[in-house]
């Protein structure tokens, strides 16, 4: 029973230092971090423009070439929404 106890208090102290993190970045930067869920989507996309271009690069198939630019421009285009 003193296990399931640890789990919640270990989740508590985690939640409380990500909540003082977040002040003190608030503080430093004297604005709110950005959204999390929007920089979690600028690195998602981010990392797959990576993983194409590299994929663009040592691909010898026309027809793939010419999908994974089509891919590429439509990251481009989100990456610009964002």
């Amino acid at each position: 029973m003193g296990d399931a106890g640890e789990g919640l208090i270990d989740a508590e102290d985690r939640f409380q230092q990500w909540v003082a993190d977040r002040e003190q970045q608030k503080q430093r930067t004297g604005t709110a971090a950005a959204d999390p869920l929007k920089e979690r989507r600028l690195a998602s996309l981010r990392l797959a423009r990576a993983e194409l271009a590299g994929q663009q690069s040592v691909t010898t198939s026309e027809i793939r070439r010419k999908q994974i630019e089509q891919a590429l421009a439509e990251i481009d285009h989100q990456l610009a929404a964002l």
